[in-house]
């Protein structure tokens, strides 16, 4: 039923690609005609969105973001509010091919980020982003704590594709770099006020002072609160809501430029988040959420190869067919509250999760004379987490999964930037270290692992486990290497070629503690090495249109499974995830700047693929597989625009095709088949931002804007069975603001997922149940004031 038709298929990416070689022939048409008189009232807006005039370092350099030979979509401050993106899964919905979500146990901190069909779930500490995710330069080694709330933020830069010699491991999906402001050495301040429906409460004040000559400070401070959207039914005092956000965090950002060559640049960053848990229900044996629904116990779940699976009810020695007698008087006999906001969990603390976060670091910049520089970047973090999930969310205590970890990273990371001659190097060496844990229990997973010993219906337990509650708990500590070099050659007025090349290495030591490891402790260690390269050619055909191609090699480092349940034989290592992508482009602006845009099309061959799947086992939990166990393939088209349609009328547009599949598997590969498609995956991605402003006659300014986010169909897994399949989705905003006849300050109304649409934002099939977590993002309606004082006021 959800299998995308191969003719409809075809004819979509004809559709596509003759939309966008019309559109690179109409950029190059008019790029040759005359040029015509830039309007005022949106040019801003323009050229902040995107433009040739942006610099962007997101290839350690910097340059204009039309001469990047890359696939890259840049995000700035006014588009960031705009488009009512307030933190980075936000951005998932605005970028062509980019998917994020977070299944992360219950904890709304996680972001699970997918570029063109590589990306992973999963936030074990033994466990690797797919893609890379940079703040400010810093890598964050972990996926839970990646949602950062976006305040104060320059721009956000988006890398797709592989980046193997400037980033390295774990960027072999792309990159997501995340520019604070820096202070720009006046004295003043800006704040930020929001209220909205749904309890919303928020505000950010920003402020820059000089503390010396030459040495200036910035300091940022938010706070944001929602009420939550579903309630713990069977629980007598919940901790929190269902969906409630609570959060506060600040940043402190200090410029010392002791001469004109040599400058300074530390920052220290935290947060504090308390909230609910992610809304989230199950599907059970394929029945669907009504109360009625015939829960008809030992019925085969969709999981095409797990031979365990069936159902908890059949599972407990107990059970005699009948469950209403054992559920508490409030559930009125139900297994499901009537409404899938809700829950009938009755584990208490697992209705809150938190998230704390710091970091410091330290850039220096040395200009050693006009054609040599120098940068030396170190920094530390520490976050950590609690969470968990009741897995079943019924009143029966069948599996539950209370969590919490913790890491701390180093990093440090050097280079030298050489302008000479016709050739641009960038060069450096590079270091990371990071030691974490991640702890589950009491956990239950009856009849394996449950209260005392006993089922849900009264029956003794004795299946040769270790008795009672369970809990397990692993370790790891990551060294990383690497060395790099990338050089750009400019060989002729219009062509430049590149290349780069990057060695990496890595040991992990890793140990573990399971139920099934007969109270030993398990340690492991691997060590894994890799050579990334990538060249590129990037040629001006006329003004500032350019057309690019590039070939790349990436790499994502092996580990070790998340989740071992199966004893001591299943923590065994896994190896590294190599791809390469062939790509090629068109990018600039036509028209003095009224039509800007980027194209790609691309084709990715990933081998020693890491496949994840979880599968029930008889030691107290389910395993979690990840092995090199095939191949797959990424093929695609990106379209980014931005046209000013006349004056003060502009439309920001992207599109992006993805037929991306598993086209090999080993022999023994557990689950997954050949023709599956990679997990959250959509075929089709795409948004809509249409911005009108105004003069009015007192010298203020009225602005409308309006967005559209489009994802398609996708698997929650990439075991494409039909319970794991999430639907598209569409959500709508605007943005309606009043600025001041001085700019000084701006008032305006917001409307956020207006339709209300409540979509799926992951889907895992497990013991006779589909787990799934639901969006949080609800419609909410509001205001928003800002105002800004001394320097900062235009």
């Amino acid at each position: 039923m959800h299998q995308f038709n191969t003719q409809r298929s075809a004819r979509l990416l004809r559709s596509l690609l003759y939309s966008t070689a019309f559109c690179a022939a109409s950029l190059v048409a008019m790029q040759a005609a005359p040029a015509m008189a830039q309007a005022g009232g949106a040019r801003a807006a323009v050229a902040e969105a995107e433009g040739s005039d942006i610099i962007v370092t997101a290839r350690k350099r910097a340059e204009k973001v039309y001469d990047t030979p890359a696939a890259l979509s840049v995000i700035g401050a006014t588009q960031l509010t705009e488009q009512n993106i307030s933190n980075v899964e936000d951005v998932g919905k605005y970028i062509p091919n980019l998917t994020i979500t977070r299944y992360g146990v219950g904890n709304s901190a996680q972001a699970a980020i997918f570029i063109r069909g590589i990306g992973l779930q999963d936030h074990i500490i033994t466990t690797d982003p797919g893609v890379g995710v940079y703040l400010d330069g810093v890598y964050l080694g972990r996926q839970l704590g990646a949602n950062l709330s976006l305040v104060n933020i320059q721009r956000i830069e988006v890398l797709r594709g592989p980046q193997g010699t400037l980033y390295g491991r774990n960027a072999i999906g792309g990159a997501v770099n995340i520019i604070t402001t820096n202070p720009g050495g006046g004295e003043g301040a800006e704040i930020n006020l929001q209220g909205g429906s749904r309890g919303r409460a928020a505000a950010n004040v920003y402020a820059e002072f000089p503390l010396a000559d030459n040495f200036n400070v910035g300091v940022s401070t938010y706070y944001k609160r929602r009420n939550g959207v579903g309630d713990f039914l069977l629980l007598p005092n919940p901790e929190a809501r269902i969906g409630e956000e609570n959060e506060f965090g600040g940043r402190i950002k200090a410029v010392w430029e002791p001469t004109s060559a040599l400058s300074f640049t530390f920052s220290i960053d935290g947060l504090q988040a308390n909230n609910g848990q992610s809304p989230y229900t199950t599907l059970v044996n394929g029945v669907g959420l009504n109360p009625g629904d015939n829960f008809t116990p030992g019925v085969a779940t969709q999981n095409r190869s797990n031979p365990f699976a069936g159902d908890f009810f059949a599972l407990q020695p107990g059970f005699s067919g009948n469950v209403a007698p054992f559920l508490p008087a409030a559930a009125n006999g139900q297994l499901r509250s009537p409404n899938p906001d809700d829950s009938f969990s009755t584990v208490a603390g697992l209705e809150s999760t938190s998230n704390a976060a710091w970091g410091v670091s330290l850039s220096t910049n040395w200009v050693i004379n006009p054609n040599l520089s120098s940068k030396f970047l170190a920094s530390y973090r520490y976050s950590d987490y609690t969470g968990g999930l009741d897995d079943d969310e019924t009143p029966l205590n069948l599996s539950e999964f209370p969590e919490d970890g913790n890491a701390r990273q180093v990093s440090l990371e050097w280079n030298v930037s050489a302008d000479v001659s016709i050739f641009d190097f960038v060069g450096g060496l590079y270091y990371f270290r990071e030691e974490g844990s991640t702890r589950s229990g009491p956990f239950t997973f009856s009849p394996f692992n449950a209260p005392n010993s006993i089922d849900n219906f009264g029956v003794p337990i004795n299946l040769g486990f270790p008795t009672g509650l369970g809990d397990f708990d692993l370790n790891q500590n990551t060294n990383a290497y690497a060395i790099y070099g990338n050089v750009k050659a400019q060989l002729t007025e219009r062509l430049s070629v590149g290349g780069g090349l990057r060695y990496s290495s890595d040991t992990k030591r890793a140990n573990a503690l399971f139920p099934s490891f007969g109270g030993n402790r398990v340690f492991r260690e691997a060590n894994f090495q890799e050579l990334t390269w990538d060249v590129n050619a990037l040629y001006h055909l006329v003004g500032d249109v350019n057309v690019y191609a590039q070939i790349q090699k990436g790499y994502q480092t092996g580990g070790f499974p998340p989740r071992p349940f199966g004893g001591p034989a299943t923590f065994v290592s896994f190896n590294e995830e190599t791809a390469i992508n062939y790509e090629t482009g068109l990018k600039g602006a036509a028209f003095g700047g009224r039509v800007q845009g980027s194209l790609s099309l691309f084709y990715t061959i990933y081998r020693d693929l890491q496949l994840p799947f979880s599968d029930t086992t008889a030691g107290g939990g389910f395993v979690t597989i990840v092995s090199n166990a095939g191949r797959s393939r990424s093929r695609g088209v990106e379209l980014d625009t931005l046209v000013e349609l006349f004056e003060g009328l502009t439309l920001n547009s992207t599109l992006g095709y993805l037929d991306s599949e598993i086209i090999s598997v080993r022999p023994g590969t557990i689950g997954i088949r050949a023709g599956d498609r990679p997990a959250l995956t959509p075929r089709l991605t795409a948004s809509v931002a249409p911005r009108y402003e105004t003069p009015l006659p007192n010298g203020a300014a009225l602005s409308f804007a309006v967005n559209y986010s489009f994802r398609g169909g996708q698997f929650g897994q990439s075991i494409n069975t039909p319970g794991e399949f999430i639907r598209s989705r569409n959500l709508v905003g605007f943005n309606i603001s009043y600025k001041a006849p001085k700019g000084d300050w701006t008032a305006g109304i917001y409307g956020e997922n207006v339709a209300n649409a409540v979509y799926d934002q992951g889907r895992l099939q497990q013991t006779g149940f589909v787990g799934i977590v639901r969006s949080n993002d609800r419609s909410e309606f509001g205001v928003r004031l800002t105002k800004k004082l001394g320097s900062l006021a235009p």
